[in-house]
């Protein structure tokens, strides 16, 4: 038996990297898994490898900054597969390091459209299919930049994210009258292409290793293993809480 047997999810984000691994995870665990991004070769492949392996998922177009594409998400997981009990809010950008003062509104915009956004909307979405089903369960993707080692953060990133950790909490006392979870992951450093390319300088890399008590950068399985036991019923008495996955940075 799977850990998410009978359930239906709907992932944002999920094309590639670490949300094409929980596309993988939940659907190798029971999950029938919506995966929404905006990159549709990548997702149609990520949907034949999951068939491929015996499990259920489905591709969907998603920008999730556009209401209209989180109202189809939402129909998709409730006209194939008959509900929808789990949403990750997975999708979110970096944007390029500047100052606050080098920041342009544009930019700063952006970031919040999907960042933010993306994860109000998503919710939003959601909890009337969720309250259909009897509950569920919702899942973040924040960051440890929501919460500490501040000066080394870039401002525009970190508000975007901070702003989905508390939107979390609310989201999660508003709702548990309707039997909705909702919490977030906050991960610090993942060894993933993205974070190579930016810490590809070694002195880089070692001053950030250096603020990692472990001394080393996670691994995307690590996170995915967090954010499936927040998606499962083995955190049913778990919400409103943050579960960081960071090496132990912000306990320094």
């Amino acid at each position: 038996m799977g850990k998410l047997d009978g359930k239906v999810a709907l992932i944002s984000g999920a094309a590639g990297g670490f949300g094409a691994e929980l596309v993988r995870v939940f659907a190798r665990e029971g999950a029938a898994v919506v995966a929404g991004d905006i990159v549709g070769e990548s997702g149609e492949q990520l949907e034949r490898e999951v068939h491929t392996a015996g499990g259920r998922a489905k591709y969907c177009h998603l920008d999730v900054t556009l209401e209209k594409d989180w109202g189809n998400a939402v129909q998709e997981a409730i006209s194939r597969f008959g509900k929808l009990d789990i949403l990750v809010n997975n999708a979110g950008i970096v944007p390029r390091n500047a100052p606050i003062e080098e920041r342009t509104v544009e930019e700063w915009d952006r970031v919040m459209a999907v960042n933010a956004r993306g994860v109000f909307l998503g919710t939003r979405f959601a909890i009337p299919a969720m309250r259909e089903a009897g509950g569920g369960s919702i899942v973040n993707v924040s960051s440890v930049a929501a919460i500490g080692q501040s000066q080394i953060m870039e401002a525009a990133y970190a508000a975007s994210k901070g702003a989905v950790r508390i939107f979390s909490k609310v989201t999660a006392a508003q709702h548990a009258k309707d039997a909705i979870r909702c919490n977030s992951v906050h991960p610090g450093p993942i060894d993933t292409g993205l974070l190579r390319g930016v810490l590809s300088n070694p002195e880089i890399l070692n001053r950030r290793l250096g603020r990692i008590p472990l001394g080393r950068l996670g691994k995307i399985k690590e996170v995915v293993a967090g954010v499936l036991y927040l998606a499962s019923d083995e955190a049913s008495y778990t919400t409103g809480t943050e579960l960081v996955i960071d090496g132990g940075a912000l306990a320094q």
